[in-house]
């Protein structure tokens, strides 16, 4: 695989290189509409994300957005659970699996995600669209480039700009709209009473994804993608990518159809530059495999409708791996897949574990610092403790606090008799528990100080803390 990024030299008049450019400003890329079996499946593949992206924030349940992170608060609302700050573990746990996820993909199918799920490349290609829907295919907007602006020249690129900018607009509303609240934020900005944060953010995004999409498209691959540059550690000569069969292909070259071609020692390939046309990065899969390469599968569907038309085998270009591109078998059962597979299971499974046995309160105990070590009174041996509580739950809570320990200790607690928390409410609250001091037999102790809903049992949350005692 080519990993070279294009370089540019710079020289002074003593013929010495002063600096090496690593960026080199390319062309405009042309893609030629094709239609096939890959283009259909990235639209499959593209279609529910898109959907789910710009609609799940006007989705309510139990009467608030489905998904919102409430950054004020610190409450990330996803469906029918609230997470907080202290559940930032099951994020990074969840960014691990998704790693270990893509690794897994990379290697069997090679980099599909680029492909067909890549936000870059699915927001690219509505672009692309919106310019075939005003401007024309390839050889229509090349001409329309090169043509002196007129009245018809502003109107076509008018509108593909007017699209673009719409669905910029719409992606930035959609975008922010899962962190200001989708609903407030239209009617806000409708009404110009919108906060002028969430003024900067909608304009941010919206040009950040007008430039992005617009105009660098190919040079965020290229240049700006990480994965492009460490993918192809996960590759082995059992991954499925996109290759040409140089065998069958070459010797390339044009001719007429029916002629017998193989004869005059030539290939299936008629050079007719099809695959380069539709290749969304500009690459020529015909030079090897690539870093560029996104495994989109627009050249496979170039290649098989003019095989078609010239009446070949489909095929010249397709998906396949080294190994039976070399004339043996691909092997999809392998010692590193399996390792992938056995991760995300475990992974997946002690994630998916952890969530459905939340709790949605959480209490935390901590030994008042600013207070003696233990307190004698009234022949009682008092320590003191500050419970936080807090309320994750969708519906407000009374709660009760009691302490267990050693039976043969009677343990008195001065408290609140209820704690009322409402939904995502933090409280702290001091608590003395005691003990008769001809009772105690330790220095030290352990006990447990238990956190229980009133209206329901289940919610209960227990931590186990230190109960000190003066020496014996």
């Amino acid at each position: 695989m080519s990993d070279l990024i294009p370089t540019r030299e710079e020289q002074e008049g003593d013929g010495e290189v002063r600096y090496r450019m690593l960026y080199e400003s390319e062309d405009k890329v042309y893609i030629r509409h094709i239609k096939g079996v890959f283009t259909r499946v990235r639209k499959y593949t593209g279609l529910p994300l898109l959907l789910a992206f710009f609609f799940l924030p006007w989705i309510n349940i139990d009467g608030r957005q489905s998904v919102f992170f409430d950054l004020p608060t610190r409450q990330f609302h996803i469906f029918w659970t609230t997470f907080g700050p202290q559940d930032g573990f099951l994020l990074g746990w969840l960014l691990i699996i998704a790693a270990f996820a893509l690794f897994a993909v990379t290697t069997l199918l090679g980099r599909v995600w680029c492909g067909f799920t890549c936000p870059q490349t699915v927001w690219t290609m509505m672009f692309i669209w919106a310019e075939r829907v005003c401007e024309g295919d390839r050889n229509k907007r090349m001409k329309l480039d090169k043509a002196p602006w007129n009245l018809e020249k502003v109107l076509r690129k008018g509108g593909t700009h007017t699209i673009w900018l719409l669905i910029s607009l719409a992606t930035a509303l959609a975008f922010v709209g899962y962190f200001y609240g989708v609903r407030e934020l239209v009617v806000d900005l409708a009404t110009f009473n919108a906060h002028p944060q969430g003024v900067f953010w909608v304009a941010f995004f919206t040009f950040a994804t007008y430039m992005n999409a617009g105009f660098l498209r190919e040079q965020v691959c290229k240049y700006m993608c990480p994965y492009a540059r460490f993918q192809s550690v996960m590759y082995d000569e059992d991954t499925l990518a996109v290759y040409y069969d140089a065998k069958r292909g070459e010797t390339r070259g044009p001719r007429k159809k029916n002629v017998d071609y193989k004869a005059e020692g030539m290939g299936d390939c008629i050079d007719c530059y099809w695959c380069v046309q539709v290749c969304p990065v500009d690459i020529d899969i015909r030079d090897g495999m690539q870093y560029e390469c996104i495994n989109c599968g627009l050249c496979v569907d170039a290649c098989n409708s003019v095989m078609d038309k010239m009446g070949y085998e489909q095929g010249l270009i397709r998906f396949t791996s080294e190994d039976e591109l070399q004339g043996g078998k691909t092997r999809f059962l392998r010692p590193r897949l399996f390792g992938y597979a056995l991760i995300l299971v475990a992974m997946t499974g002690l994630f998916a574990q952890q969530v459905m046995t939340r709790s949605p309160i959480e209490a935390e105990i901590t030994r008042d610092r600013g207070a003696r070590m233990f307190r004698e009174s009234q022949g009682q041996v008092q320590n003191v403790y500050t419970v936080k509580i807090n309320n994750m739950d969708q519906a407000p809570h009374e709660f009760t606090i009691k302490v267990e320990g050693k039976p043969e200790y009677d343990y008195s607690i001065r408290k609140p008799k209820t704690i009322y928390l409402v939904p995502g409410e933090m409280f702290s609250v001091p608590i003395r528990v005691s003990v008769p001091r001809d009772q105690l037999k330790d220095t030290k102790h352990d006990i447990e100080i238990v956190v229980q809903a009133v209206d329901n049992p289940e919610l209960v949350d227990k931590h186990r803390t230190v109960f000190i005692g003066p020496k014996q």
